[in-house]
């Protein structure tokens, strides 16, 4: 099959050909039909990430048709149309067995721990677990976009910010994780701040229900500006970026007894950020981290879609083939698409 493929960290890649996977007796290999281009991948390819192991094939997020069925699989058959969580559980652990699949204590995640969907075909294991089911009229390439950035988003929005109407939410941050956060809190009927340093992502960010946005560069102090035009504060506030500025901003925005939803991965040179802890205790803030979503949570988020209260289509940007995915993914730090760009393996 033809894979995207890195044999060092923070060096091109390259197309391959590389042997086709074949299924575990508890897994599956899916024909993938579209896979996210996400900043995780971009985190995993500078070598963020310490579960990869080289040569490497990214890609986490994805959605395709079932290909081939390991022996023990009772819940899937080929031609099945399929998504699945960007981390994918055990099924058998005590966090598996409380619900809580996406803090799995022996998780694997696709694109990290193993090779992922920047290819044609890619192999699940576990997969009773950890498929999904995608509705007949839903395209492969919104399927696609739910896996990491929209799942992560509905969870940080719904479970963990458990942000409810007439609530003021902050978002810092207008890539693919904090648009498809803004969509989600304003069909829960949320006032929506969002945070950006692009009047093109601040623009996105209106059409997908923000009620107000602030250009960073353009304020003397996010935070003030935030407090004012929310007359006290965010009820809850979002990093959706991951970046020792945002985190501060975020929770330092909040007002009393507010919550502040960690989102965007914090790795590397950012992985410490100040946290206004005096605030924190005067406050009573809340603090949450966000990470995926369960794969039994996602009849929730799409009983909104199917619903029309969701429109995650709206945030698909461009559709990449492998080949020009290479300096997408590789310039991601400096100039991230706007929305949510898919790739078609076989383009």
């Amino acid at each position: 099959m033809k894979a995207m493929l890195f044999e060092l960290f923070d060096q091109a890649p390259e197309i391959r050909d590389v042997p086709d996977p074949s299924p575990a007796a508890d897994g599956v290999v899916i024909d993938v039909k579209a896979t996210g281009l996400c900043r995780s991948d971009w985190h995993g390819w500078k070598g963020h990430d310490t579960d990869i192991r080289l040569p490497h094939v990214p890609g986490h997020e994805f959605a395709g048709v079932v290909a081939a069925v390991g022996a023990r699989v009772g819940r899937f058959r080929v031609g099945d149309r399929v998504t699945v969580p960007f981390i994918a559980a055990c099924g058998q652990c005590g966090e598996c067995h409380a619900g809580h699949q996406q803090v799995c204590e022996a998780q694997f995640q696709p694109g990290f721990t193993h090779w992922g969907s920047f290819a044609e075909y890619v192999a699940i294991d576990r997969a009773d677990h950890n498929l999904v089911r995608l509705p007949d009229d839903m395209t492969f390439a919104t399927a696609a976009s739910l896996g990491c950035r929209f799942a992560t988003s509905f969870r940080a929005v719904v479970d963990q910010g458990r942000v409810r109407g007439g609530e003021w939410v902050a978002v810092h941050g207008a890539g693919g994780v904090g648009l498809s956060a803004i969509m989600i809190a304003a069909a829960l009927g949320a006032n929506v701040v969002a945070v950006d340093i692009a009047e093109g992502k601040l623009a996105l960010a209106r059409a997908m229900g923000a009620c107000a946005t602030i250009n960073s560069r353009e304020v003397h102090d996010v935070v003030e500006a935030v407090r004012e035009m929310t007359r006290g504060g965010a009820h809850v506030s979002i990093d959706a970026l991951g970046h020792p500025e945002t985190c501060f901003n975020s929770i330092a925005n909040l007002r009393r007894r507010g919550r502040h939803v960690q989102v965007g991965l914090m790795l590397a040179d950012h992985a410490r950020a100040e946290v206004p802890m005096a605030r924190v205790i005067a406050h009573e803030l809340e603090i949450y981290g966000s990470h995926g979503m369960q794969a039994w949570r996602y009849d929730a988020m799409l009983e909104m879609i199917r619903a029309g209260r969701l429109r995650p289509e709206r945030l698909l940007g461009e559709t990449l083939s492998l080949a020009e995915a290479i300096p997408a993914l590789m310039a991601m730090d400096r100039a991230a698409p706007d929305g949510i760009a898919i790739i078609d393996p076989r383009a």
